[in-house]
């Protein structure tokens, strides 16, 4: 099996995408040693400072010497050249903001998942030309279920997250189930990175709620 299908099919599987950025790379490592502790297997760190690429080295590391099974993926990638970088270090999937369709296309050379985040119709046209499995639907919480209801016909079979804004709460989840989702992205609402007290029951709390609204659509 490709690398490419590989975590897609973690993502469907588990069914939401935790991500967060901290600069700190002891700390960053103890948060996803807990989200592993608790069931997670596919995980996004974000490209959102200049301490990313030691942090997600440490990251690395760290799993390959205790976490086997898990998929590290980086977000926020907007160019080649930051793909390549992190690549390199070790990532298994790249995640972006916005379509690039050169990015995407230097990481399906590498047999690698391409997650570009996209707000329009003509976006996720776009993602798709540049053959994109999995649509992140991004703000989350500015587009809303109703949106991905009211697309989701001009792009059958076409897989979407939405992250950004979503909540960790039933209804939330299982409105977003219902329009269509495969998975949601989880940031913020589940991981405070300052404050990670209670995170373990946090983090099985949300696998246990992603599955009941999966099954309640």
């Amino acid at each position: 099996m490709s690398k490419r299908k590989e975590v897609l099919d973690a993502i469907l599987v588990q069914g939401m995408l935790p991500l967060f950025f901290h600069g700190n790379a002891q700390e960053s490592v103890a948060i996803v040693e807990t989200l592993y502790e608790s069931g997670i297997r596919v995980f996004e760190f974000t490209n959102r400072g200049t301490e990313a690429q030691e942090v997600f080295k440490a990251l690395v590391h760290a799993r390959n010497e205790r976490m086997p099974g898990l998929y590290l993926g980086i977000g926020t990638i907007k160019s080649t050249a930051d793909a390549e970088a992190f690549i390199d270090l070790g990532a298994d999937f790249i995640v972006a903001p916005i379509v690039v369709p050169e990015v995407g296309a230097h990481v399906h050379n590498r047999d690698m998942l391409w997650v570009p985040g996209c707000m329009t119709p003509t976006e996720i046209a776009l993602a798709q030309e540049a053959e994109a499995s999995l649509i992140k639907l991004f703000p989350a919480n500015i587009l809303g279920p109703g949106f991905l209801t009211a697309i989701r016909e001009l792009f059958k079979g076409q897989l979407f997250m939405p992250t950004g804004g979503v909540d960790l709460e039933i209804g939330n989840l299982t409105s977003w189930f219902k329009a269509g989702v495969c998975a949601v992205g989880m940031g913020s609402k589940l991981i405070d990175p300052v404050n990670v007290e209670g995170l373990a029951e946090k983090t099985q709390k949300a696998l246990q709620l992603v599955e009941q609204a999966r099954n309640a659509k």
